[in-house]
């Protein structure tokens, strides 16, 4: 009985642990848009001609996020 918790327990441990790769996602959300902004607004010509290249970012760093939380996922259900 007592494994049996002690081995639900570090799955727990496990899961929030991998759930942190969704705050690194996080901030690396916010340094590209902040980045994206800081330059349109040097200079604001060349600002829509980044802004796919800005999505782009966006997308990397969020799936990264969301294979994190796939991870903890498998780490409470799978296993």
């Amino acid at each position: 009985m007592e494994i049996e918790a002690a081995t639900a327990l570090g799955k727990l441990i496990g899961a929030g642990m991998a759930c942190t790769g969704m705050g690194g996602a996080a901030v690396g959300v916010g340094h590209v848009v902040g980045n994206f902004l800081s330059g349109a607004l040097r200079n604001p010509s060349a600002a829509a001609g980044q802004t796919a290249t800005m999505f782009i970012g966006i997308a990397f760093a969020e799936a990264l996020g969301i294979f994190s939380f796939l991870v903890a996922l498998l780490l409470m259900f799978a296993l």
